[in-house]
């Protein structure tokens, strides 16, 4: 089924896709604006065929409504972005926010994708990361129409821990990832519960998992759920490109950072977002 989204308020998918692209696991096409998501073992088509002021997408391979309403929640195509504009323009990221006007966050497509890799990607430098993920989508997922899928909780919850050594995962890691996935098949971690809990009770619950600690939490608030108010303030990627922004000898401390919180508020995720598009 094809559906065509217009959208009325300014939305930039060239750098929504362009971010999505440094994924190597992600099906993007630049140059003619296009992106292939994987959901429900079927793959849905989203073209771009407006602009950045007037926005219109061909959406192709949607199955049912339910689809419809995940892909329209994970481009953020159900929420104005032109509120969150125009409260940044007012503070002191305007300059950031005339750059990245109209920028969505897009949340990953699965919440258990968004748990693994979070946790693959600990500790690591980027490239590595990206790296160690995709050799375990491509070994334990599968592939549909040249699109990656992540495999289930349940394929991951029976394997060995020295399965997952023997591809440059840590022991410890492979702990973590071998125990999410086994309290998710179980249904003792129910993900998509916590759509409607708040932030502190979601992070309560998450972070009493091993392997997951406060910055895998705040991860997936932000790029599982999409919540709007998150900042990861230990994030080392968000320190340096404060740094950069305004022109600091070293990073800011946690407690420089937070200062700006009561002004960056109630949109403390976009302030972040558009941080880390700075300087990627």
């Amino acid at each position: 089924m094809t559906h065509i989204i217009e959208l009325p308020f300014a939305y930039r998918f060239d750098e929504a896709i362009s971010r999505l692209s440094l994924d190597p696991l992600n099906s993007v096409d630049l140059a003619n604006q296009i992106v292939r998501v994987p959901l429900d073992h079927s793959i849905i088509t989203i073209k771009s065929i407006g602009s950045h002021r007037e926005p219109k997408f061909i959406l192709t391979g949607i199955e049912s409504d339910e689809q419809l309403q995940r892909i329209l929640s994970i481009f953020h195509f159900d929420r104005s972005l032109d509120a969150v504009h125009a409260h940044f323009i007012k503070t002191n990221l305007k300059d950031l926010f005339l750059k990245f006007e109209g920028t969505p966050i897009i949340t990953d497509f699965s919440l258990y994708e968004n748990i693994i890799k979070s946790i693959i990607h600990q500790q690591l430098n980027l490239s590595f990361a990206r790296t160690l993920t995709t050799r375990f989508v491509q070994t334990f997922g599968e592939q549909i129409d040249g699109v990656w899928i992540y495999p289930s909780a349940d394929k991951i919850a029976k394997l060995e821990v020295d399965t997952l050594r023997g591809m440059q995962f840590s022991t410890r890691k492979a702990e973590y990832i071998i125990g999410i996935s086994k309290a998710i098949a179980t249904e003792e971690l129910k993900l998509n519960t916590f759509v409607n809990e708040t932030d502190e009770t979601i992070m309560k619950k998450l972070t009493s998992y091993r392997g997951i600690g406060p910055w895998t939490a705040e991860s997936f608030l932000l790029f599982g759920l999409g919540r709007e108010n998150l900042f990861p303030v230990g994030d080392i990627g968000l320190q340096n490109s404060l740094k950069q922004m305004w022109n600091l000898e070293k990073k800011p401390s946690k407690e420089e950072i937070i200062i700006h919180f009561e002004s960056w508020s109630p949109y403390l995720s976009y302030a972040s977002l558009y941080l880390w598009r700075n300087i990627e």
